[in-house]
């Protein structure tokens, strides 16, 4: 340990004197230069138990927290460590001068032999007060007893192992019957199985241990003072219970595997080591004259659980003639060796001694070491006191150990919750790969530790080991936090440099082709790696620079790939002329910005792919802005370039759906350049509502008319309304579609007249062709024969157009007699009317006296008033005031009009208002005047019911209150 220390302090001092350079570099260097080791507590804590005994301690065992101890000649002392304070004694009834030779307790603490000088054997169960006698085991001096793991029970032993001071092993059991009203033996059976000897004769039996594997097969591990005796056999399955007979019956003809040592001190001793959670040892260690044989238990082994063995020598100041141990105990990573005056323990993984306790005089001598192997306690105990150690984090300096041995991975394993150690024993397995020349594991080792980045760096630099560099880099790369962004930007830009010279270096060489490929796949993985995304994409200037600094194209256009930089992948592929590969990225990508910078160096070389791709896009392109592409493409002329150009169009026209006029006013320039016939179709389809029409009128009409579509600009003037002009063209193409045009003006009889005519003089000036002059008067009923005779010549004879002649005759007699019939029909009517109007005239309707306004509610006499046929009865001035304001603009000047005209009359009128009956022929001219205004204001003012007519039908929608008077009438309320 002073070593490691002092190595630590040194690494201290050498960083304290770099601390200052540290300043000129980012990469940090948070750990642990300031960390002490701590000053912990002793691994084996020792304390003393208060009690005195009353008696002389013979003898002490413990299991499962269960401590017996004998004492003095006849009295047996049981203490359950759960309850402390409710000590139990019994009295082993011994009238004799018999003393307790050893004790013996089981794994559960239930069963406790006692071994007597006399060659007898006791027997006390747990739950039991009073002490049996073993019959079957008298005659007999026990040295050792091996317990069933596997099969006991707390009433029960199962089938046991029992050694001798003569070397004998027997087979027994022990169990207790409850319940019964007869005491029977204990001890079921006493059988011997086998007989140990070493070369001066018969041994004494010092252990005995009984183990199974998982596979059934059992092992039985016995030792002698010298010899250390393994059985090993598989126990026929079902027969358990029948004892281990058959294991020893395989070895009754020759001697079973033994390990064997000069040196003896009269006995020995062995102790297991069993992990927590487990119920098999893991390691043993036996305690014989030339030290400790220790090992670990193999139980996958076919005649041999024992395996790693090593003889550790007892220490130095250890007098084995004069000071010779007496016992053993086994921990996971140390045993304790008791002499008579003091405990040593020795780490098992490289002899030394790490602790050492010496007892007072005071004290006495030491008798004995056990290890309680359910709890792990250790118990010491002289004839006077007894001692328990307490094992704590045992494991605590064991990285040490292997750290100075070389076991590094072992050393994190038990330093892995303490950092500062852990940081030691990176830094040492570092260095020591460093020095085996094993650079690439010294690399990774190196980046997790908290050494200075500059002094690794720095030391791979001067071995020349570049990839080892690579890989150190890399890894502290990875231990980075998100927040060192400026030691993250430095790493990155100096392993894209790395990767870049070793591919340029690997390149070449065509013996390291393999590696050259094993590295871009590094390299390309470094790139594309999520962890380094953020860096990479916020410095991807500088990447770029250093990929073109060393002329790697195809990982710029990978790393443009991942940074999502397509327009650089793009740009890329058109300059090696590589133009499908630029559409499929365009296509994959689907990013119509980009469609729209190299779509026109795309088209000239691949139009069909790229209006293909256009397509596929759908709505996600704007076609208005790739106009300019397929401009400067067709302007070549050729039929399929134009074609490509025509198909994307009726693609947005047709599929689309598109309305945008460029995009129409485009599709109909290429028709009229390359496809007439289409040009017409698109013009037919697209209708003759010019609201609804969404190419150029005009322009339409420019282009066809500049590309002699003569068609195509009768159907453009049809649409602009403009017939005469439609006419006019079509009389040069074809005489029937003039016609169609003529008849399109339906509404407006003198232009559908005048157009015909246009027709008929073009069919008989032009054409010289009388019969098509007469199809015209057929086919439109507006024009006559007299209207058509002007343009014939003067040589043409009547005979020509008798029939029309005629007809025309006889159209104006039907018209005479229509004529006739009307005026027959009017002159009835007249009269009808005139009788009505006298029948009208002495029509009358009574008024009562208390008849009231159906307005103002007032007596209605008492001013003019109005009567309807309806009953509804109004003053004048009422109905004045209802009616005027519900009149249209006109009439209210009017009736304005007519009352100032009214008041301006000389001769007032005295009598009651009466309507338009008065008979105006016995008036003057004054009175005639003045009665016609009256008749003329009662034809506007009552001219209906104000409450029946159609004002009151037309008034339902107007709100209650004038809007403009709301607020008014609202505060008036309030």
């Amino acid at each position: 340990m002073a070593s490691i220390l002092d190595e630590y302090e040194d690494s201290l001092s050498r960083s304290a004197s770099l601390q200052q350079s540290r300043a000129n570099v980012g990469i940090p260097h948070s750990g642990y230069v300031n960390a002490r080791l701590e000053k912990e507590t002793p691994i084996f804590n020792k304390q003393r138990i208060d009690f005195t005994p009353p008696e002389k301690i013979n003898s002490l065992v413990v299991s499962c927290n269960q401590l017996c101890m004998s004492l003095g000649r006849d009295t047996l002392f049981r203490i359950d460590l759960g309850k402390a304070d409710e000590p139990n004694q019994v009295e082993l009834g011994r009238k004799d001068e018999a003393r307790v030779y050893k004790m013996f307790l089981d794994h559960t603490g239930s069963h406790l032999v006692i071994a007597l000088n006399t060659s007898e054997c006791l027997y006390l169960n747990r739950s039991a007060q009073k002490v049996r006698t073993l019959s079957r085991w008298k005659g007999h001096l026990i040295e050792s007893v091996g317990w069933n793991k596997f099969l006991g029970s707390e009433t029960n032993t199962g089938p046991i192992l029992v050694g001798t001071v003569q070397g004998q092993i027997y087979e027994a059991e022990i169990s207790v019957s409850e319940g019964s009203l007869f005491s029977t033996n204990p001890d079921q059976y006493f059988r011997l199985v086998y007989s140990l000897e070493e070369e001066a004769g018969p041994t004494p039996v010092c252990c005995l241990e009984i183990e199974r594997a998982l596979d059934g097969k059992c092992f039985i591990i016995a030792t002698t003072r010298k010899r250390l005796f393994q059985f090993v056999g598989k126990v026929p399955e079902g027969t358990e219970q029948q004892g281990f007979g058959f294991v020893f019956g395989l070895h009754a003809d020759h001697l079973p595997s033994f390990r064997e040592f000069p040196a003896s001190f009269g006995y020995s001793e062995i102790a297991f080591y069993t992990p927590k959670l487990r119920s098999s040892p893991r390691s043993f260690a036996w305690m014989m004259g030339n030290g400790v044989l220790y090992g670990t238990l193999d139980y996958g082994r076919p005649d041999s659980i024992l395996s790693d063995e090593r003889v550790w020598e007892y220490p130095s100041d250890v007098d084995v003639a004069a000071n010779k141990p007496i016992s053993i105990v086994l921990t996971q990573f140390h045993f304790l060796l008791l002499l008579p005056d003091r405990v040593k323990a020795v780490c098992t993984l490289n002899g030394q001694v790490v602790f050492q306790d010496l007892f007072l005089e005071k004290f006495g001598s030491l008798k004995r070491m056990i290890k309680d192997p359910t709890v792990g306690q250790i118990w010491i105990h002289t004839e006077k006191v007894v001692f328990r150690y307490h094992v704590q984090r045992e494991s605590r300096d064991v990285w040490k150990m292997y750290m100075n041995i070389n076991k590094f991975d072992l050393a994190k394993e038990y330093c892995k919750d303490r950092p500062e150690c852990l940081d030691i024993v990176l830094a040492r397995e570092a260095e020591h790969s460093f020095q085996n020349k094993r650079y690439l594991d010294s690399a990774k080792c190196y980046a997790l530790t908290q050494n200075y980045f500059e002094e690794i760096a720095l030391k791979f630099i001067e071995a020349k080991q570049e990839e080892a560099l690579m890989e150190f880099l890399l890894k502290k790369l990875a231990s980075l936090k998100s927040s060192e962004k400026t030691q993250t930007t430095l790493l990155t830009t100096w392993l894209t440099e790395l990767y870049l010279n070793r591919l340029g270096a690997l390149e070449g060489d065509t013996s390291k082709r393999n590696l050259y490929e094993e590295t871009r796949e590094k390299f390309c993985s470094f790139l594309s790696s999520p962890r380094n995304k953020e860096c990479l994409f916020n410095n991807r200037a500088s990447i770029y620079e250093l990929l073109a600094s060393h002329g790697d194209t195809e990982h710029m256009v990978y790393f443009s790939v991942i940074m999502q930089d397509y327009e650089r992948v793009v740009a890329h592929h058109c300059q090696h002329d590589d133009y499908d590969e630029a559409l499929n990225v365009l296509t994959r990508h689907r990013d119509e910005k980009l469609f729209y910078k190299f779509s026109p160096v795309l088209i000239q070389h691949i139009p069909k792919k790229v209006v293909d791709a256009w397509i596929s896009m759908g709505t996600k392109l704007d076609a208005r802005k790739l106009i300019p592409a397929l401009v400067n493409y067709s302007q070549s002329g050729s039929t399929q370039q134009i074609s490509e150009a025509i198909r994307y169009m009726e693609f947005c026209v047709c599929e689309l759906e598109e309305t945008e006029q460029a995009i129409h006013n485009y599709l109909l320039s290429l028709y009229a350049l390359c496809r007439p016939d289409s040009l017409l179709s698109y013009l037919e389809q697209a209708g003759t509502n010019p609201n609804r029409i969404h190419y150029d009128l005009k322009y339409a009409l420019r282009l066809c008319a500049e590309h002699g579509h003569h068609r195509a600009c009768v159907h453009v003037y049809k649409v602009m309304e403009l017939y005469e002009e439609a006419v006019d063209l079509a009389l040069q193409v074809d005489v029937d579609l003039a016609k169609s045009c003529a008849d399109l003006p339906e509404e407006d009889e003198e232009l559908r007249k005048k157009l015909w005519l246009k027709i008929a003089r073009h069919v008989v000036q032009e054409e010289k062709d009388v019969k098509k002059a007469m199809a015209c008067l057929s086919s439109c009923n507006l024009l006559k024969i007299e209207d058509v005779l002007p343009f014939f010549p003067d040589f043409v004879t009547i005979d020509h157009f008798k029939e029309a002649i005629c007809n025309s005759l006889e159209d104006y007699n039907r018209h005479i007699e229509e004529l006739k019939r009307e005026m027959e029909e009017a002159t009835q009517s007249a009269k009808r009317i005139r009788e009505d109007i006298q029948e009208m005239r002495n029509k009358y309707g009574s008024v009562e006296p208390q008849e009231k306004c159906a307005a103002c509610d007032f007596p209605l006499l008492n001013r003019p008033f109005y009567l309807f046929l309806c009953g509804h009865m109004f003053h004048y001035d009422c109905l004045f005031q209802a009616v005027f304001p519900n009149l249209p603009a006109y009439k209210q000047a009017k009736l304005e009009d007519l009352q100032k005209k009214l008041g301006a009359t000389s001769q007032p009128s005295k009598a009651h208002h009466r309507p338009k009956d008065t008979d105006a022929t016995s008036l003057g001219k004054g009175q005639q005047s003045r009665e016609q205004i009256k008749a003329d204001i009662d034809d506007i003012v009552a001219a209906e019911c104000v409450y029946c007519g159609e004002l009151m039908i037309r008034s339902i929608d107007k709100p209650f209150i004038d809007p403009q008077k709301y607020e008014e009438e609202r505060q008036s309320w309030l």
